[in-house]
């Protein structure tokens, strides 16, 4: 078991106990310093002398990622299975066994887990790409589910250590994503690996930690981030081609733009201009070397996206990207003399964009009214007194659902049980474009007795011909944040009430409430006691016998 570790003496404790006491208890546990400038050093020392199990090794200088350290620790591991683990993760303590048994069943290069992702700001369980890890199976390649490619973590996995050995397997090192050229050169050498669904990995996520603490996915904002994900992409398809995968190549390249690039396009909202266009210095030439297939897969959205950043009409593609995944309408079409709908204000010049921009297929004229594409927008934000906000709103409606005059419309919140509901009145500006003004009172809003915390995101409804439509509330991708106190109403426990921008999926307006005050942090865990469903039952069985 490999360690590595960077500066992060507070977690290491945390992560070697994890290996330390797993079910299997045979283990080589090597911690691997990239040259640590805090208390790592003697944190890792102090680990080793309690337990003979545990190595320390540090490397001279810091390398600045983590092939370096996990490849020093490989020149010194004995033991004949290998595993990585950061030191801001843990095992589950049946990690080793069970994928220590997948290797005693059969002959197999690695066998590979379920990866639990735990969010450090809500605590939040998921797994991470569970499709692929639902059933225990053995392939025989990737080329039986070339869909593995999306699930390139060197973690959660346990290598022969034969198997690196035999094909020089190491991590490239001065870059950073080495994760997945590692893991999509060890899916195509590998011979059989085998997919077991028990969780096998506990990845702890910190999406909004401090810059110098930021994880290399979450520095997405800066250039060499872009153009080290890049120089790996290159690194793969020059493998698939060297070893003889290149029928692999398809694959591969969807996964870069349904899963790499779309990371980025999702962030372009909150992007300049001189970082836009970097971006596309970057990417541009590379999405040109991809294969028409991949394109071909991916949903119409983000097919807009990718082609406005390759022909470098960048601000219509931070336009686009706003909204990504939420089924918001264009905000302006144009009808071309072929009859076919093209994104933005005029038919686009090439056949290639021709092909990528058509959004006919999108059926805005004539889809049902419930699943209707409009694009509501506000287009300022002010502060209003007290807990209040002042919204000015902007529909798109380019396929023209909407009957000409004045819209009634209602924007709705619901923090905990009950709906905040505020009509207003969207007027017509010119054909398919409407506009309103709305009052949000937020201390309005009926919360729980026993408090609420979270996030919401306010939705816009609209009625037409005794039909209802929903749709997602953009908001400016940048304003000043504000926060404020509700007082208490109808028994509720004062709160905090913070106004925002949603951050690293940029778009909706956000609207966040956090229990303010002594007497509301000791009440509420008590308050969720008694709201259990079976407290709940014992007190209305009390109540009916005292009646």
């Amino acid at each position: 078991m490999t360690v590595i570790v960077y500066n992060d003496a507070g977690r290491l404790p945390r992560a070697v106990a994890s290996v330390r006491r797993q079910t299997h208890p045979n283990i080589e546990i090597v911690i691997s310093d990239d040259h640590s400038t805090d208390d790592t050093p003697r944190v890792a020392r102090e680990l080793a002398a309690r337990d003979p199990r545990v190595r320390y090794l540090r490397l001279p200088e810091n390398s600045g990622g983590c092939s370096a350290p996990r490849n020093r620790a490989l020149e010194i591991a004995r033991a004949p299975y290998v595993m990585f683990l950061d030191s801001d993760d843990e095992l589950p303590e049946r990690a080793v066994e069970v994928l220590l048994a997948a290797h005693r069943a059969r002959e197999i290069d690695f066998a590979m887990g379920a990866v639990r992702r735990v969010r450090v700001d809500t605590g939040r369980h998921s797994t991470w790409m569970p499709h692929l890890v639902a059933e225990h199976r053995t392939l025989e390649g990737i080329e039986a589910d070339p869909r593995l490619f999306f699930e390139h973590l060197s973690t959660g996995k346990m290598y022969a250590r034969a198997f690196l050995d035999r094909h020089g397997l190491r991590f490239p090192e001065g870059i950073h994503y080495e994760d997945q050229l590692f893991s999509a050169q060890a899916y195509c050498l590998a011979k059989a690996f085998t997919i077991v669904p028990e969780p096998v990995y506990r990845w702890y996520v910190a999406p909004y930690a401090t810059a110098g603490a930021a994880s290399i996915s979450n520095q997405r904002h800066k250039p060499a981030n872009v153009r080290d994900r890049i120089h790996v992409q290159r690194l793969i398809d020059a493998f698939l081609a060297e070893s003889g995968h290149e029928s692999l190549r398809e694959d591969k390249d969807y996964k870069f733009l349904k899963h790499d690039f779309r990371m980025y396009a999702g962030d372009l909202p909150l992007r300049d201009e001189e970082w836009l266009a970097s971006f596309a210095d970057t990417v541009g030439p590379y999405l040109d070397t991809l294969s028409e297939g991949a394109y071909a897969r991916l949903p119409r959205d983000e097919r807009i996206v990718v082609e406005l950043v390759r022909d470098r009409r960048l601000a219509d593609a931070r336009e686009a990207a706003r909204g990504l995944g939420h089924d918001v309408a264009p905000p302006r079409v144009t009808t071309g003399p072929d009859g076919r709908t093209y994104w933005g204000d005029r038919v686009p010049d090439s056949e290639r964009a021709r092909r990528e921009l058509d959004v006919t297929e999108l059926e805005l004229e004539t889809r049902p009214f419930v699943v209707a594409r409009f694009r509501h927008e506000i287009t300022e934000l002010a502060r209003g007194p007290g807990a209040s906000v002042d919204l000015t709103i902007r529909t798109h409606d380019p396929g023209l659902r909407l009957p000409v005059g004045p819209q009634r419309a209602t924007l709705l919140l619901t923090p905990g049980r009950h709906r905040l509901a505020v009509a207003f009145r969207l007027s017509p500006v010119r054909p398919g474009v409407f506009e309103g003004r709305v009052h949000l009172d937020l201390a309005a809003a009926r919360l729980p007795l026993r408090g609420f915390t979270g996030v919401r995101h306010p939705v816009l409804r609209l009625r037409h011909q005794g039909r209802t439509h929903t749709g997602v509330l953009l908001a400016p991708p940048a304003f000043p944040p504000f926060t404020t106190r509700v007082a208490r109403r109808s028994g509720a426990a004062p709160h905090r009430v913070t106004v925002e921008p949603e951050g690293h999926a940029p778009g909706r307006l956000q609207v966040r409430w956090q229990p303010a005050g002594a007497a509301a942090r000791m009440l509420r865990p008590v308050l969720r006691r008694l709201a259990r469903p079976g407290v709940r039952r014992a007190a209305l069985l009390v109540r009916a016998v005292l009646r």
